[in-house]
């Protein structure tokens, strides 16, 4: 399936990580051209690549965890993280019309939620160009950009109705210049007993317990804070899908595969999985 044509509604929230200035589309969608004449070309995948002038492309998630996360999402295990994350998206005032899903991956999130607001337009931050490459053809009204997000943000000031940050880095200070006056961040950030039943028998990396009060010092000084819940569910896993599972998230850096194959065909056939995570929304109000 080749990529969509870039929305243009997209593209008008892009800035150029040269010179700050708006983008429009240059040779028929072929790329990018700003306000001060540089070019972006557009991969063959269809995605975008915005880092700022000599940043080196940013470590982002393997071919190897890409295609765990899209075996693993596609299985439906977080349809319910979906659910929330959609509901979160819609409350609040008018229907947003731009979104921005900052270390996005494969776009599977935010093309659910896009579904349900047809007039609305997406784009997708991952730092990966695997990810990229997948969330290029995620939705016909979203467009997949290769970003940093601890550098500046390739988007205009106050481009975004919303921004997305699911278990990804949050630059406080950028997320609040894309986001728009009255505009809202939605975090999720996994909770300290989150995939309990497998962290120990696996050796996977533990939450840290502190993580609330480490994420509200990163945006509190940009952003107000606006409510937060708690959401949790049971998954039935196999060992086939504990390993995609293991293997498309930061665990797969840290574990050896033999020992983790080694430990898996020491779990039951099927385990009972809590998926527990933090969503918390944050304003800018000016």
């Amino acid at each position: 399936m080749s990529a969509p044509p870039l929305d243009p509604r997209a593209v008008a929230a892009l800035a150029c990580p040269v010179c700050a200035t708006p983008f429009t589309v240059d040779d028929g969608g072929a790329g990018l051209r700003c306000a001060e004449g540089h070019r972006v070309d557009r991969a063959r995948q269809g995605h975008l690549t915005l880092l700022p002038p000599g940043r080196r492309p940013p470590t982002g998630d393997s071919a190897e965890m890409v295609a765990d996360r899209v075996a693993f999402l596609s299985a439906g295990h977080y349809d319910p993280l979906t659910a929330v994350l959609r509901d979160a998206v819609l409350d609040g005032g008018p229907a947003p019309r731009t979104l921005v899903d900052l270390g996005g991956g494969t776009g599977h999130h935010l093309a659910h939620v896009l579904d349900d607001l047809p007039d609305a337009t997406g784009l997708v931050l991952d730092a990966s160009r695997y990810a990229a490459r997948r969330a290029a053809r995620a939705h016909r009204r979203a467009i997949a950009v290769v970003a940093d997000a601890w550098a500046r943000l390739p988007l205009l000031d106050g481009a975004a109705d919303r921004v997305l940050v699911v278990f990804a880095p949050r630059n406080g200070a950028e997320i609040a210049r894309v986001l728009r006056p009255g505009g809202r961040l939605v975090v999720v950030t996994p909770s300290p007993d989150h995939l309990t039943e497998i962290v120990g028998p696996l050796g996977l990396l533990r939450v840290d317990p502190d993580k609330a009060e480490r994420l509200a010092a990163t945006l509190e000084p940009h952003l107000s804070p606006a409510g937060s819940t708690a959401h949790r569910w049971t998954a039935s896993l196999d060992r086939s899908a504990v390993a995609t599972l293991v293997g498309m998230g930061p665990h797969a850096r840290h574990l050896a595969p033999q020992v983790l194959a080694a430990s898996l065909d020491r779990l039951a056939p099927s385990v009972q999985v809590t998926i527990a995570v933090d969503l918390g929304i944050w304003t800018r109000s000016s």
